[in-house]
């Protein structure tokens, strides 16, 4: 694809195809980074480039805007400010890598570095991600099934001392029916602090974020994974109802819901207890 000679991702697209790779699609576009689908010989996966920023392109044909966002044109970036966010990528890469093996997780397939940006690879995920699912299927089942894998997926997760603290439709992919985590960039490592002591509040964040948001625990992602089961079960979101749609959620689930949605993180189950009682909901469904 030919992107506009002043957007943002044009330069990374080059140097890419300089690197030899045949790109065939530009994903999205953020603050943060650049996704592309990507190809050499035999193969076809997703490279994730540590490049991106604040811009606009509402001056481009609507066929060359694909996953712009923003308000602005590019801004070069200081050089600590880029300094920052090369550190912040390899972190991500770094995780991304530590969790290669975990079931329900994407793995990172290759890492490299260039001038200006480092990026790794991926898998090509041909389900789409859950936000699109919940907009197009009508298989509870499956649902309930795909959202199993990820309580299972942040299992292994937090086994390997990693607490994800973004978990939320978009980053969660899903490939061949089976739901896998994505997206790293938010995550911390629980040997240590990471981020500002707090986070305004987003919808599928847990309330702890407002005080502690660099420590984190796995009881955060337990809180964010409960939003989701709430808002896919119920077309709701509960922070904005006071959970009045629970009794929506079939037994066992409900209960197990409830308390992944409680305040105090010491009150949550294990992603063991939400896997389980997913499972069998399903499973009841399907049968």
């Amino acid at each position: 694809m030919n992107l506009h000679p002043m957007h943002p991702a044009a330069w990374v697209l080059d140097q890419l195809r300089a690197d030899g790779w045949h790109v065939s699609g530009l994903l999205a576009f953020t603050r943060a980074s650049t996704l592309v689908k990507i190809g050499r010989p035999g193969e076809e996966v997703v490279l994730k480039a540590g490049f991106g920023s604040n811009h606009v392109l509402t001056e481009l044909d609507p066929a060359e805007r694909s996953a712009a966002y923003g308000f602005y044109w590019y801004a070069q970036m200081t050089e600590v400010e880029r300094a920052l966010a090369r550190e912040d990528f390899r972190h991500e890469a770094d995780l991304t890598a530590l969790a290669g093996a975990t079931d329900h997780v994407v793995p990172l397939l290759e890492r490299g570095t260039s001038e200006r940006f480092d990026w790794y690879t991926m898998p090509h995920c041909d389900g789409g991600n859950f936000r699109a699912f919940m907009a197009s299927s009508k298989d509870t089942g499956e649902g309930l099934n795909i959202l199993a894998d990820v309580a299972n997926g942040l299992g292994h997760l937090h086994q390997c001392g990693i607490v994800h603290r973004d978990v939320y439709q978009e980053n969660i992919l899903i490939d061949q029916g089976r739901g896998l985590i994505t997206d790293l960039g938010a995550a911390r490592r629980l040997t240590a602090p990471r981020g500002p002591d707090h986070r305004a509040p987003e919808v599928h964040w847990p309330p702890e974020y407002l005080t502690g948001y660099h420590e984190a625990s796995p009881a955060a992602d337990v809180f964010s994974l409960g939003v989701l089961v709430y808002r896919y079960l119920c077309a709701d979101i509960p922070r904005l109802t006071g959970h009045a749609s629970l009794r929506l959620i079939p037994d066992p689930l409900r209960a197990v819901v409830a308390a992944a949605l409680s305040d105090e993180p010491a009150d949550r189950p294990g992603t063991d207890d939400l896997h389980d009682a997913l499972r069998t909901v399903a499973d009841a469904i399907e049968h």
